[in-house]
């Protein structure tokens, strides 16, 4: 199995790079910003930070009902209660947020990066059904770059899993994404300028890059958001559409969630290389039919000296668990979680147990001198991840930490907690997953 980087190449045909990713040098990188850091459109700052760790759970349990949707899972048992007013399940909930621009003049959009999407899209004008959305909307009219893409097209026929359709009058492909509650996108491919800010200060534009321009959204999308760059496997994705100018590589390095340092890094190309001592590889393994998804295969999970075998979603191949860096928890089945939790549980020696503030949390504990968690160690196939407190535990205020996992039987993801500072590298032509120890607040 492969992922369709061939394929990608082939259908959005030469993607001409005025900057070519950063003047020859083969690579780039950009900030990711963190949705409920302060900058970010999504920061509400009347949260405590409780509130804001507990949302952060419960979009991850909307993630799972977005995948399920995805992969045709039978999603009808509710692991939470979408009626909660504060349980802020919104089908734009992804965790990084990326600043890019659309169209000549460039048109600024703060974006969610998500690597469990494929289809880069923002609300366009004219909308004719449209969510509300704080930030001014993208008008096609306004940028000298905008080209819609024919129905003959091969982007357009690439684009058959984005529910691509023509125009009633034949001339302008469409696409259409729903997101399994009932949410959905849907408008015109077009061919635009989309240019990214790097780390240098130097802009990366790539001209010809397919897009969404959504005219008919709606749905549970938070009108704080105002785009998606779709960072999944698929033909439309970013990744895919940069193809062999970045060789198939992308990396990211995020800080822990309670850091000071606001932003984390994603890499592209040569920047995305990870190398040198401590790096561990395992296989990333390829559904053809659900391409967008990144599947690696955990075979156990030890806390101290007790080792808990995984079986994890029998989905993705040969692959059982979803590697996603827009899911915070790691959710795993639910007889799993509860010998986990146990695990944990037992072999921590002092500090206080206690409550989550938000009853989200089922294992937390109060984080003085006197807390000493068991080492923990994912173990992926051919990588043996050791992990830190803050892989395990996430900080739910001064006062209470809690264990960063969650049951769930639909789905078993391995949320962004887990991989906050290590520098993940994904090679998909040699359909590789590296993880390297790294302070990411250095990068």
């Amino acid at each position: 199995m492969s992922f369709p980087i061939t394929l990608a190449l082939a259908t959005f045909c030469c993607i001409i790079m005025s900057a070519f990713v950063d003047a020859q040098s083969g690579g780039f990188s950009i900030n990711l910003v963190h949705r409920d850091s302060e900058g970010s459109p999504f920061y509400n700052p009347k949260e405590t930070p409780a509130r804001r760790v507990g949302n952060a759970g419960r979009r991850s349990i909307g993630r799972v009902h977005r995948f399920s949707h995805m992969l045709h899972l039978n999603s009808s048992r509710s692991i939470s209660d979408p009626s909660d007013p504060d349980a802020q399940l919104t089908a734009n909930n992804g965790e990084y947020l990326v600043n890019i621009s659309l169209g000549t003049p460039p048109f600024p959009i703060v974006a969610i990066a998500d690597t469990g999407s494929d289809i880069i899209w923002t609300q366009c004008k004219p909308c004719t059904d449209c969510y509300k959305q704080v930030a001014p909307l993208f008008d096609p009219k306004s940028s000298s770059s905008y080209r819609t893409v024919s129905c003959s097209s091969n982007a357009c026929n690439s684009l058959q899993s984005e529910g691509s359709s023509c125009s009633s009058d034949g001339s302008v492909c469409e696409y259409q994404v729903s997101y399994g509650d009932q949410s959905h996108t849907q408008g015109d491919v077009a061919a635009e300028t989309l240019t990214l800010e790097s780390k240098t200060g130097n802009p990366v534009a790539l001209p010809k890059t397919v897009i969404g321009c959504g005219h008919d959204n709606a749905g549970t999308f938070s009108p704080k958001g105002s785009g998606i760059v779709g960072l999944g496997g698929g033909p439309a994705s970013l990744v895919s559409q940069l193809g062999s100018s970045i060789g198939g590589k992308f990396s990211y390095c995020m800080v822990p969630y309670a850091a000071a340092k606001p932003t984390s890094t994603m890499n592209f190309g040569t920047n995305a290389v990870v190398s040198g001592n401590g790096v561990l590889s395992t296989p990333l393994i390829s559904d053809p039919s659900q391409p967008t998804f990144y599947f690696l295969q955990l075979e156990a999970v030890s806390v101290g000296s007790k080792k808990i075998a995984f079986q994890g979603s029998s989905i993705g191949g040969s692959g059982n668990i979803i590697i996603d860096s827009g899911t915070t928890l790691t959710l795993v089945p639910t007889d799993f979680f509860s010998q986990l939790s146990d695990a944990v549980e037992t072999q921590v020696s002092g500090g206080t147990k206690t409550s989550d503030p938000e009853g989200f949390f089922s294992l937390c504990y109060v984080p003085d001198s006197s807390l000493k968690l068991p080492p923990v160690t994912a173990h992926f196939k051919g990588a043996d991840v050791v992990l830190t407190s803050d892989n395990i535990f996430i900080q739910v205020n001064d006062k209470v930490v809690c264990l960063a996992f969650y049951a769930n039987d639909q789905l078993s993801i391995y949320g962004n907690v887990a991989q906050q500072n290590f520098l993940i590298g994904y090679d998909l032509p040699k359909q590789t997953l590296s993880f390297k120890p790294t302070d990411c607040t250095n990068t």
